[in-house]
């Protein structure tokens, strides 16, 4: 084959420092257009973004040449420093250590869209915590509870 074809869809949720909810109606637009700028910039494609008060979910298409922990990790620090200097808060904005990232097929990518899109009302039903578990268990992934909070 003479070039280089890829489809890498993947699922990003991380949250807020000790999962607060400083994630406001203030900052969300704004902030979610910053984190765009940010994955644009690393010459990969937002497919949508979403959540809540304390945390958010990203359907990124990334390129085979990116390196998903180097991206993640210019969205959070680029991203809080910027809220802090330009957003004037009157408190500390930080993102929690970590990240969940889980691949996505193209045939469930309106599902995974729709669900991203729909946070506010997943939210009124089951906590964060409730979900971030269902969906390393819907992956098949072994974790320990001690170091996911």
């Amino acid at each position: 084959m003479g070039s280089t074809l890829t489809n890498i869809l993947i699922h990003v949720i991380f949250s807020t420092k000790k999962r607060e909810p400083k994630i406001g109606s203030e900052i969300q637009e704004d902030l979610y257009r910053y984190i765009n700028g940010i994955i644009k910039n690393e010459g990969c494609n937002l497919v949508v973004i979403g959540g809540v008060s304390d945390h958010v979910h990203m359907l990124i298409k990334i390129k085979p040449v990116c390196e998903l922990s180097e991206m993640i990790k210019k969205i959070k620090g680029n991203s809080s420093r910027w809220i802090n200097k330009e957003k004037q808060l009157n408190y500390n904005f930080s993102w929690q250590d970590g990240y969940g990232a889980f691949s996505v097929s193209e045939s469930q990518v309106p599902v995974v869209v729709q669900y991203i899109k729909e946070q506010e009302k997943h939210h009124q039903k089951l906590s964060f915590k409730e979900e971030f578990v269902r969906i390393l268990k819907l992956h098949g992934l072994e974790y320990d509870e001690r170091y996911l909070w």
